[in-house]
């Protein structure tokens, strides 16, 4: 009786652990995904590296001009040769900031830096454009800076009125 007891225990616990046997191995239906098509041992699921997307690289001076200078253009009314000069000016000075920017000086030399360069850039757009127009680019630039919030909020309230 004792063996016909030890045999029931034994066979109990062999169809009991096929589950589990099955599930280690892989021999299952769903052993690992269509992967070794349930033979032999499931390769462990490692996930693949995904492809971080690079930060774009930085515009050149001479890009940032190029996408400035319609807008530039159509708001000044310039001819072509004052875009040319505009351009060089602008090429230039924006050159010369991104310098500052890769130097990484302290915040004080840095804005002494970009002083100089304004003051240069302003005196060098002062002798080659008319002075309406010259007039005229600071204003744009002027504009450009301000807070865009503030204009939605002026908008926003005169709608309401």
């Amino acid at each position: 009786m004792k063996t016909g007891k030890h045999y029931l225990i034994a066979i109990l616990l062999v169809i009991i652990s096929i589950p589990e046997l099955q599930a280690q191995y892989g021999y299952g239906q769903n052993s690992g995904y269509g992967r070794n098509s349930g033979y032999g041992r499931q390769r462990s699921i490692i996930p693949e590296a995904q492809d971080t997307p690079e930060p774009p690289e930085p515009l050149t001076a001479e890009q940032i001009v190029d996408l400035e200078m319609p807008n530039i253009t159509e708001a000044i009314g310039l001819n072509e040769f004052e875009q040319a000069v505009v351009r060089s000016i602008l090429v230039e000075s924006i050159q010369e900031r991104i310098e500052l920017q890769i130097l990484e000086l302290s915040p004080e030399k840095t804005k002494e830096g970009v002083e100089k360069i304004r003051s240069r850039q302003d005196e060098e757009l002062k002798t080659g454009l008319p002075a309406d127009k010259y007039e005229a680019f600071l204003e744009l630039q002027k504009n450009r800076f301000k807070d865009k919030s503030k204009k939605k909020k002026k908008k926003k309230k005169k709608s309401k009125e």
